[in-house]
């Protein structure tokens, strides 16, 4: 027996990264999955990666038609949904805010917290009466970044400082039905969350920086010195989706190879400004 044996999981945002390595994982512990994908590139190379055996739709997590597109599509297949996993997230680039004209301010944060922030609200109560159901869980993505300075720019980082506490109220409000829980990634080889179309960075992704440069700064500050792939956070997020969690709830997993435990991060002046957290 595996750990998601008989769970129905949904994850918004696994067409690539982090969402496509839990994906991957999940589908090892024996879920039946779904995934929600807005770019039609990913949703292809998705249904050609899993075929049948996973439901793939396209949609978009800050358009609630397009959630409950998905909601239809995932009762039509399974009839039911156990849990629910936000891995959706653009990233602002790390630049400083004395850098970005005043102009944009109000589009940067609209764009960013409307992913990070207000698709996983959007998320969490399309699927709620779902979930609460089959005494599922929900499982959303923050960072190291709603940690510690300088994992991100002010609109990233106050993101997942919102996504943190979004968790910890939402676990409130559905108990004792519902475990709301998150994970707080740090690097992640190869990450591609993309930056901000308000900075005219929605062609970049964080895999721009050389894999070299970037393995190196992360892993100067990181005890473990083990830069992880996608894929090895999924354990993190099965086991907070799965039922086997019947204690945890409004929690935030840190997965930081270590580097909290320190007690300055890095004096790597190498490392700075290359915003190793997803």
């Amino acid at each position: 027996m595996t750990l998601l044996d008989d769970h129905v999981v949904l994850i918004t945002g696994g067409g690539s990264g982090l969402g496509l390595g839990i994906a991957r994982h999940c589908r090892t512990e024996g879920a039946q999955l779904a995934v929600l994908e807005y770019d039609p590139v990913k949703v292809l190379a998705l249904k050609e990666e899993f075929g049948d055996d996973v439901l793939v739709i396209e949609g978009d997590v800050r358009n609630l038609a397009d959630l409950q597109a998905c909601r239809a599509a995932v009762e039509q297949r399974y009839g039911r949904l156990t849990s629910l996993i936000g891995a959706q997230g653009i990233f602002d680039g790390n630049v400083p805010l004395a850098d970005i004209d005043p102009d944009r301010i109000d589009q940067l944060f609209d764009e960013i917290l409307s992913v990070n922030v207000k698709g996983y609200v959007l998320a969490a109560r399309t699927f709620l009466d779902m979930l609460t159901a089959e005494e599922g869980s929900i499982v959303l993505t923050s960072s190291t970044a709603a940690f510690a300075a300088d994992g991100g720019g002010a609109a990233y980082t106050a993101s997942k400082g919102a996504v943190n506490s979004l968790v910890r109220q939402m676990a409130f409000e559905f108990a004792p039905r519902v475990r709301v829980n998150a994970v707080a990634p740090s690097g992640i080889a190869g990450s591609q969350l993309r930056g901000p179309r308000a900075l005219g960075l929605e062609a970049s992704r964080q895999s721009d920086i050389p894999a070299d440069v970037f393995r190196r700064a992360f892993e100067a500050a990181a005890p473990l010195q083990y830069l992880p792939a996608a894929e090895d956070y999924g354990p993190f997020y099965a086991v907070l989706a799965s039922r086997q969690n019947k204690i945890v709830t409004g929690q935030i997993l840190v997965a930081d190879s270590g580097a909290f435990n320190r007690a300055m991060i890095s004096a790597n002046p190498d490392s700075f400004g290359l915003g190793l957290q997803n």
